[in-house]
C-alpha cells in the first residue's frame, strides 16, 4: 500500500514527538539524579562565635543531628514562631533530645552579638545554641548554605530597618549532610515525626 504525502506528513510528526518524549523522559531522569546528588553532596560549614562567646563550627556538634534556622533577634514573627517550634519538638523528643542539637544562626550580626542572643535563645529552649559572627563570616556561613538574607530599610522597625530571610528549618544528620528542610509553618508534630523516623 502506497503511503499519500499526506500520510507521510503524519508518520514524521508522530516520529518528531515520541523522540521529543523520550527526550524529554531521559532528561527529567537525568535532572532528578543531578538534584538528589546536589542534595547528598551539601553539608553544613560554619565557624561563629556562640551566645556564651565560644567560637563553634559543625564539627562541635559531630555525631548529633542539627536543627539549623536563620534569622535574627529583632523578628517580629517568623523568628519566634519557628523557634517555638523547635522547642515543641525539642521537648517531645524526650530523652532522645541529646541526639539532636537545635542551631540559631543570625543574619543580623549588627545587633545580634552573643550577648543579645544570651538573652534571646534560652527565652524558647535553653538548649538552643545562638550563634553569630562578623558581617564577612555570617556572609560567608550563607554561601555554604542555601540560603537567602538582606537588610530592608523600614522607619517603623527597630534602628529604622528589618531583615529578609530564608525561612527554612533545616536538618542536618550526624555528619553534617543534608537530610531535610521544612518551610515555614510545617507544624512541630509534622517535624517531629519525621525527625523520629530518621534519628
Amino acid at each position: 500500500m502506497k503511503l499519500t504525502k499526506f500520510q507521510k506528513l503524519l508518520w514524521a510528526v508522530a516520529g518528531v514527538a515520541t523522540a521529543a518524549f523520550v527526550y524529554l523522559m531521559l532528561w527529567s531522569d537525568y535532572s532528578a539524579s543531578q538534584n538528589q546528588t546536589s542534595a547528598a553532596a551539601f553539608s553544613a560549614k560554619f565557624e561563629l562565635t556562640d551566645h556564651s562567646g565560644v567560637t563553634r563550627s559543625e564539627k562541635d556538634y559531630a555525631g548529633r543531628w542539627m536543627l539549623v534556622f536563620f534569622g535574627f533577634t529583632n523578628c517580629p514573627d517568623v523568628c519566634p514562631t519557628t523557634l517555638s517550634e523547635v522547642a515543641a519538638v525539642m521537648d517531645s523528643l524526650g530523652n532522645r533530645a541529646k541526639e539532636v542539637q537545635p542551631i540559631f544562626i543570625s543574619i543580623d550580626p549588627e545587633r545580634d552579638t552573643p550577648s543579645v542572643l544570651a538573652e534571646y535563645v534560652p527565652l524558647f529552649d535553653v538548649g538552643i545554641v545562638g550563634l553569630t559572627g562578623t558581617p564577612e563570616q555570617i556572609a560567608q556561613t550563607s554561601e555554604s548554605f542555601p540560603i537567602f538574607y538582606e537588610r530592608i530599610e523600614e522607619a517603623s522597625a527597630p534602628d529604622g530597618y528589618t531583615m529578609g530571610h530564608t525561612s527554612h528549618l533545616f536538618l542536618f544528620d550526624t555528619q553534617a549532610d543534608f537530610a531535610e528542610s521544612w518551610p515555614y509553618g510545617t507544624p512541630a508534630e509534622d517535624i517531629l515525626a519525621d525527625l523520629k523516623q530518621r534519628i
